[in-house]
């Protein structure tokens, strides 16, 4: 029997260098694992060291998390934001079967001087904490290279590569694109739910594209090396960054719209044209994104049907996973964050009934490991399972980045 995959993982919490209550405000946070009923997509025993041994031996990739733990009493999380202190999740992440997450923070909730989020003084704070818990502790390496993400596989630990899901926080400082590649970022947004300076986000009613200095953006990115994130852009803007960019772009977190009509899920165009340039798009799973017709209790099986949509219409090559998760109760974060996400918004005219978490994918510490499961139980093929756990990522990684 092939042991379950687990990373050498020291028993670290975050800021645990500081003192409670003196350096910092304590709260008690939610449990990384267990916090709901575990759950373990069903599998024979053949299957499972199947799926072991492709955890042992391949490139596991998140294309979009968000690793931290939240309250438990989620009614804190305003004055827990305000703070600017978050906790990483290490001892879930541990287990989680991830080597590398593609982490993107909380900078759209980044509240330390506004409620608004995004601004440029609060999103350097909020990368400068994180960074400064990483220093003091060995299981995560800040990945800036692809040899960073395959030492460590080797190594036994988990890349995190730095994300921004927006652009808003740049202004019309161009040259800020470049101040956030010399801090990590490696992949970033164009818009997010509001309109900013270089194009539509997904809630705006009239989408009049990727603007002239969006242009700009998209070009400097390019030669960067800074990979372009389109998820939560307006279908326009969308359609606008991919003819734009001379490079492949990532929809790190997404769905088929087709399959359940919000606008935080994408058209068949988009995606498709997506893949024509090369691209890649994840799987998203948070709350109340990925439902379908068939299955409209939000839970794997509904991100499975989008997966295996999105699939079939643009390739295998050009699909991966980006599920969207954080430890803690991302559901009641979605009522308290409902103006600054937009998820209003996004769902207006759809009725679905609400699940409390998202049965099989609710958190990092399970989430990539029921996938792995499904995908064996499904059938799939080993070389289609190494490409969307992470192969057609690293192919992306690999024409974008500068080495």
């Amino acid at each position: 029997m092939v042991k379950p995959k687990v990373k050498d993982y020291d028993g670290y919490k975050s800021f645990q260098y500081l003192e409670a209550n003196k350096d910092y405000k304590d709260y008690k946070l939610a449990k990384e694992i267990g916090r709901v009923e575990p759950f373990v997509y069903p599998v024979s025993e053949e299957e499972e060291e199947q799926v072991q041994q492709i955890l042992q031996e391949d490139l596991i990739i998140s294309l979009h998390e968000h690793t931290f733990v939240t309250p438990e009493n989620v009614d804190e999380i305003m004055e827990f934001r305000r703070q600017g202190r978050d906790w990483t999740g290490y001892e879930g992440l541990s287990v989680s079967g991830l080597d590398v997450i593609f982490e993107n923070y909380m900078d759209g909730t980044a509240f330390i001087t506004s409620n608004a989020g995004w601004k440029w003084n609060d999103v350097i704070h909020d990368l400068g904490i994180r960074y400064s818990d990483f220093a003091h502790q060995d299981m995560v390496i800040k990945a800036e290279s692809i040899e960073d993400i395959y030492r460590a596989k080797r190594e036994n630990k988990i890349a995190f590569v730095t994300s921004l899901e927006s652009a808003t926080q740049i202004e019309n400082e161009i040259d800020r694109v470049d101040v956030l590649y010399g801090l990590g970022v490696r992949v970033m947004g164009i818009a997010y739910s509001e309109a900013n300076s270089l194009g539509s986000g997904l809630r705006e009613k009239n989408d009049s594209g990727l603007t002239v200095f969006g242009h700009k953006v998209v070009e400097r990115m390019n030669k960067l090396g800074m990979t372009i994130d389109v998820s939560h852009c307006g279908d326009q803007t969308t359609r606008d960054v991919i003819e734009a960019s001379s490079k492949p772009i990532f929809m790190t977190h997404v769905g088929a719209r087709a399959l359940w009509n919000i606008s935080r899920l994408k058209p068949d165009d988009c995606l498709i044209a997506c893949a024509e340039k090369g691209g890649v798009i994840g799987i998203e799973a948070a709350p109340h994104t990925t439902l379908t017709e068939q299955h409209k209790d939000h839970s794997i099986e509904s991100v499975m049907e989008h997966f295996e949509y999105t699939a079939n219409l643009v390739g295998i090559d050009h699909v991966a996973f980006g599920l969207d998760t954080l430890f803690g109760d991302h559901v009641g974060l979605h009522h308290a964050f409902v103006e600054a996400l937009s998820i209003g918004s996004s769902h207006a005219g759809v009725s679905f009934d609400e699940v409390p978490y998202v049965k099989g994918v609710e958190n990092p510490s399970e989430a990539y490991l029921n996938v792995v499961r499904w995908l064996v139980k499904h059938g799939y093929s080993r070389e289609d399972i190494r490409k969307v756990m992470g192969g057609n990522i690293m192919r992306v990684l690999k024409e974008t980045w500068v080495k």
